[in-house]
């Protein structure tokens, strides 16, 4: 039997999520979305319990919240508050959302609700890579006074996020290096056909790059390896926080530093709605609710 499914706050990724929700044949009912236009086929609900009451899957946003308190609702004129909504809920009903807080899966097991984070999915994470990576590529061909064609691009870092951007940095003819930790991950870095660099050494060769690329969300440079940049190297930072750059002393050496997050909503909200609709449906199936 089809689902119906509530959708509380968010953003454009929302919306899509809804569009394409009611084209596979869902019920679909929003609330938190009075700021902008809808169009017809998507139905607004007046209230939290108006939207869950007929529900089976009630859709949080990525990031659900940004204060633990409140439904991360950008278009919506009025505070959603996570500890009503749980108590409109009932316990034959799912809560679905990404990136949901410690403090926020507690309330909901207080109120016997099922939670589940869909941003820790694989799936999600490796698709959610791949606008990632081509937002990434914009800014720097935005940025960058010379082609990435044949300029010297430093991936940090070969998780999901490395791995993609690298990939699509060779195919456009950039000359791609990579750093990494691991021995093994530095084997498939040169497998592909990259230039492979251990964390340790590379301070021996960070000066050589027009642009680096982070992905990895702790600080890796520091103000020794700021200090050994080119002063016209563009840094983009792609690590959740803290990020992977000391953007105090980048400004002090006046390097052009840029901190691109939750690039997939930015730069391909209908994409990214799309890969969140999927992964959820995924959650459903293989929980047989």
């Amino acid at each position: 039997m089809k689902k119906n499914f509530a959708l509380i706050g968010g953003d454009m990724r929302q919306v899509k999520m809804a569009n394409s929700l009611l084209k596979d044949g869902y019920a679909v009912k929003v609330f938190g979305f009075n700021n902008i236009e809808l169009g017809d086929n998507i139905t607004q609900a007046s209230s939290v319990q108006e939207a869950i009451e007929q529900a089976n899957v009630i859709v949080a946003p990525l990031p659900c919240s940004l204060d633990n308190e409140t439904i991360n609702a950008p278009f919506c004129n009025e505070k959603i508050y996570i500890n009503d909504l749980f108590k409109q809920m009932t316990k034959n009903q799912l809560f679905v959302g990404g990136k949901i807080s410690d403090k926020i899966l507690k309330l909901s097991k207080v109120y016997n609700i099922y939670t589940v984070d869909y941003f820790e999915r694989e799936e999600l994470m490796v698709l959610n890579a791949i606008p990632t990576a081509e937002g990434a590529i914009q800014i720097a061909m935005e940025e960058l006074p010379i082609t990435l064609h044949n300029s010297n691009c430093l991936v940090l870092g070969f998780g999901r996020i490395g791995k993609i951007l690298s990939k699509m940095l060779a195919g456009i003819g950039a000359n791609v290096t990579v750093e990494a930790r691991k021995y093994e991950d530095l084997a498939w870095i040169k497998s592909y056909g990259y230039n492979g660099i251990h964390l340790n050494d590379l301070r021996n060769y960070i000066s050589q790059f027009d642009v680096i690329f982070n992905t990895v969300p702790s600080v890796i440079l520091n103000m020794e390896l700021l200090s050994n940049i080119k002063k016209d190297c563009l840094v983009i930072d792609l690590a959740s926080k803290p990020g992977g750059v000391d953007f105090d002393m980048a400004r002090d050496l006046g390097i052009k530093t840029i901190w691109a997050l939750s690039l997939p909503g930015k730069v391909a909200p209908n994409t990214a709605g799309e890969i969140i609709k999927d992964t959820i449906l995924n959650i459903i199936d293989e929980l047989g609710v």
